[in-house]
């Protein structure tokens, strides 16, 4: 059964630790709108979109690592499937 309620601040507090609440209240609102849809956040996730939120990132260095993240996630998946090559 899936959990009805996204329990993120618990998993990772010390990257919430760093955020004051109008920050932290975004963050939770921007990870839920994509949780309700299916998708599990890592910390990696997490540690990103809490970087950008406090200033510790821009929006490029952002989206360099979002992009990054998702393609080893592809890779993986295709790796899974069975697909060999370059993507």
């Amino acid at each position: 059964m899936a959990e009805s309620q996204m329990k993120i601040e618990q998993q990772y507090p010390e990257l919430f630790a760093q955020l004051n609440d109008k920050q932290r209240r975004a963050v939770v609102q921007s990870l839920a709108a994509g949780w309700h849809e299916g998708w599990e956040p890592t910390r990696e996730d997490v540690e990103n979109l809490t970087d950008y939120a406090r200033g510790a990132i821009d929006a490029a260095e952002y989206d360099r690592r979002s992009a990054a993240a998702a393609h080893r996630a592809a890779e993986v998946s295709r790796r899974a499937a069975g697909i060999v090559g370059a993507a």
